[in-house]
């Protein structure tokens, strides 16, 4: 990504800004930076992941209380509206 020369560009202007005592400071600053957000990122993945599993468990368990009520309504004396299976042929009328 970056060249040798680029880098050494980069420190010696830090140097003529900073002062030679506060780069690594800096440095020091910038690496405990990175590791605290690699650590909130981590915590947010994990967290993300139980809301996700929290959410899943919750819709299948949605799915399984669910239960479709059909209510038969006749018209004429007719029923209509019932379920039929193919074991039970539907009754002609009379």
């Amino acid at each position: 990504m970056f060249a040798g020369s680029e880098i050494a560009l980069i420190v010696g202007a830090a140097i003529l800004l900073f002062g030679a005592d506060k780069v690594p400071k800096l440095a020091r600053g910038f690496g405990q930076a990175k590791k605290e957000f690699m650590v909130g990122q981590a915590e947010a993945d994990v967290a993300a992941e139980r809301a996700r599993a929290d959410a899943r468990a919750q819709a299948e368990a949605n799915v399984a209380n669910a239960t479709v009520a059909v209510q038969p309504q006749t018209v004429n004396g007719i029923v209509v509206g019932a379920p039929s299976t193919p074991s039970e042929p539907a009754a002609p009328p009379n």
